[in-house]
């Protein structure tokens, strides 16, 4: 997944993205009102977390913002005020959940992956798409119930391909999903190509049906409409 944290506690951010990385995720962080909106306004997340009290400004800003965009990043919004008027705020400006601090890291990233599956696979645990399955909580990956043994970039490349079934998806799009805001630094986006041939090999040699297509000169597109 791809995930923002919007949080101005430095230590608190820190621990919150390492557990989050170690997870296998990319973890963008802003620190304040403005660098959220700066990235909201460049970046597409899967799940954004959102503290609400930020030093020049408030998170309920950024979530209208996000909603004027008609973002469909998921959203968990993070608080020291355990407010039942704060909760009803930010759940009805369209937030997904709501957690208070202080809470365990292992709570919140259950929190973050019940959004993201409710927001892409209807709440699955497991998604199923023809010859393929994928166990979410796991990460494991089978075609014809066999295990298929995936880089992490090639679970999260199949991941984001089955979100966005039958769209054409830019090399830089992957890029930025896969990488964050690093690829920004990229002179190119050609080291696309070698990961989309890494998973196509993997997948075909597991038996998978060759769903993935390149559209010249415009990126890549899972086909479902394969047999």
């Amino acid at each position: 997944m791809k995930l923002l944290l919007v949080e101005d506690h430095r230590e608190l951010a820190k621990n919150i993205i390492t557990y989050l990385k170690t997870e296998g995720n990319i973890c963008e962080h802003a620190s304040n009102f403005r660098e959220a909106i700066d990235k909201i306004l460049i970046y597409d997340y899967d799940v954004i977390m959102l503290d609400i009290m930020l030093p020049d400004g408030s998170g309920l800003d950024v979530l209208k913002e996000l909603r004027e965009q008609q973002s469909d990043s998921g959203v968990l919004i993070i608080s020291a005020k355990n407010s039942l008027e704060d909760k009803v705020k930010g759940l009805d400006l369209g937030a997904d959940d709501y957690i208070t601090k202080p809470f365990d890291l292992s709570e919140l990233n259950a929190r973050v992956k019940a959004i993201y599956r409710r927001k892409n696979f209807s709440s699955n645990k497991e998604i199923s798409f023809n010859e393929i399955k994928i166990n979410i909580d796991s990460t494991d990956v089978f075609i014809h119930d066999v295990p298929v043994n995936l880089t992490l970039k090639e679970y999260e490349l199949l991941i984001y391909f089955l979100s966005n079934k039958n769209r054409v998806i830019t090399k830089q799009s992957i890029a930025e999903h896969l990488w964050g805001d690093q690829a920004d630094l990229f002179d190119s986006f050609d080291f696309v190509y070698q990961h989309i041939k890494n998973l196509r090999k993997k997948m075909i040699q597991a038996g998978a049906v060759d769903y993935l297509d390149t559209v010249y000169g415009l990126g890549y597109k899972f086909n479902a409409n394969k047999v």
